[in-house]
């Protein structure tokens, strides 16, 4: 059984407490989040695939795409959907940028990844505490999650599991 959202997210708000940091995170976590998904989106698969023209969209970071909202599906329905729809919109904007940009997807991804990771850092530094995914690795996939549940909460959805 895996761990319950809830949990998930109060482990994770113990090193994010500071409003500063807190602030910070809701800029560099979505913005990091995108980078990741832009760099992963420069990954096409027809490069592996001798012989066919795939879809841009069928690229590294739809395939991992799917693990990931499986991860956010075990721990909550509502918010993997809303999750799915963030990482939609990050792929509506790595196809724009892959069509309009004179700048390369994976340029612009590697210097928004590189600036949000200093914030991120700069936030932690005035937390006086770590980043969580020192602790754990999946923390990197609880951040947009905690943010996202946030969201919820200020809207008044519900997002855990019943009993």
């Amino acid at each position: 059984m895996p761990k319950p959202v809830q949990q998930w997210f109060n482990e994770y708000a113990v090193s994010h407490k500071n409003p500063t940091n807190k602030a910070i995170h809701w800029f560099m976590v979505p913005a990091i989040y995108f980078s990741i998904v832009g760099l992963l989106w420069s990954l096409p698969l027809s490069a592996v695939v001798s012989d066919q023209q795939l879809s841009p969209w069928i690229n590294a970071a739809s395939l991992l795409a799917l693990p990931i909202h499986w991860f956010y599906l075990r721990l909550s329905k509502a918010l993997a959907l809303a999750m799915a729809l963030f990482t939609l919109s990050c792929f509506l904007l790595c196809d724009l940028i892959s069509t309009l940009s004179p700048i390369p997807l994976w340029q612009c991804s590697i210097w928004i990844f590189v600036v949000a990771w200093i914030g991120q850092f700069i936030g932690h530094k005035i937390e006086g505490k770590k980043p969580s995914f020192f602790e754990d690795i999946q923390y990197l996939l609880i951040g947009p999650l905690w943010l996202m549940g946030f969201v919820f909460d200020y809207l008044n959805i519900e997002y855990k599991a019943k009993k």
